[in-house]
């Protein structure tokens, strides 16, 4: 891919301070951490960097944490983990926020997910014509069809129901396979007339609260690593801050050339890595 390098963790060790990381996609799949991943952080750690694990999920960093050292991760190789759901918390619990304590609420998830709700003190409903909001933190388009979700959410558009998205993915990796992710259902909501609140990766809430977790650092001592053009790449691009695009994850199966047209003047990374490790 002409005018972008290639380039390695010791490359990157010497230019930059912190580092805002991807984990699904770039440090893991869902069986467990790819071959290297760990050993990367680690050497990150022991060259004294600042480590943050960048997520687009809608769970809390606590939660996500916990999860990631389940798969084999140390938790003194990375400082902080922060989530889409993390910076929908931090806006959205300030005084002057629209989401009010017991506000209905309807949570689409995937494992019955409700952290933001129960986080924001909102009373969970079963049905989409009583909600007040909903919450878009997950997907389950592996075995629920998006005519199906469609056909869910209708009754909330027609009322003009807003939508709060934490997790903007439109894409996600299911044993092996790509399936529609939350972002896609948020932008089907969308279609159908309702508004939707966007939370994550490529937007500013989730770089705005990393950034402050870490003093704030100067921008250009920031990498942030990712493996999907529309979010990582676009949401550094977006904060001023430089990129490396790792080719697995979402892009391990796609050719060179496919790629390439997809890194359009706003998503192009500053490097490229075919793996993180």
């Amino acid at each position: 891919m002409r005018d972008i390098s290639q380039t390695s963790l010791d490359r990157l060790i010497e230019a930059y301070d912190v580092f805002f990381v991807d984990q699904f996609g770039v440090l893991r799949d869902d069986e467990g951490a790819y071959p290297g991943a760990v050993e990367a952080l680690q050497r990150l750690k022991a060259a004294d960097k600042t480590v943050v694990i960048l997520s687009n999920s809608g769970r809390s960093g606590d939660y996500n944490a916990s999860r990631f050292v389940s798969l084999g991760f140390r938790r003194d190789n990375f400082d902080h983990f922060v989530t889409s759901g993390d910076a929908a918390y931090a806006v959205l619990s300030r005084q002057g926020s629209p989401v009010s304590e017991g506000a209905r609420c309807v949570t689409i998830s995937s494992g019955g997910d409700r952290n933001l709700a129960e986080r924001l003190g909102m009373r969970h409903v079963e049905t989409f014509a009583e909600a007040d909001f909903l919450i878009i933190s997950g997907s389950e388009a592996e075995r629920i069809s998006m005519d199906t979700y469609a056909d869910m959410l209708r009754p909330a558009a027609a009322r003009n129901v807003p939508a709060i998205c934490t997790n903007p993915d439109i894409h996600k990796l299911v044993q092996g396979t790509i399936a529609p992710g939350a972002g896609s259902i948020a932008q089907l909501y969308e279609r159908l007339g309702g508004m939707v609140r966007w939370f994550g990766k490529p937007h500013r809430d989730i770089y705005e609260e990393a950034l402050r977790l870490c003093g704030p650092p100067p921008l250009d001592q920031v990498i942030c690593v990712g493996d999907s053009i529309d979010h990582d790449i676009l949401g550094a691009k977006k904060m001023g801050l430089h990129s490396v695009l790792v080719r697995t994850g979402i892009l391990a199966d796609l050719p060179a050339s496919q790629i390439e047209e997809m890194m359009i003047k706003d998503r192009q990374p500053t490097f490229l890595m075919e793996h993180f490790r």
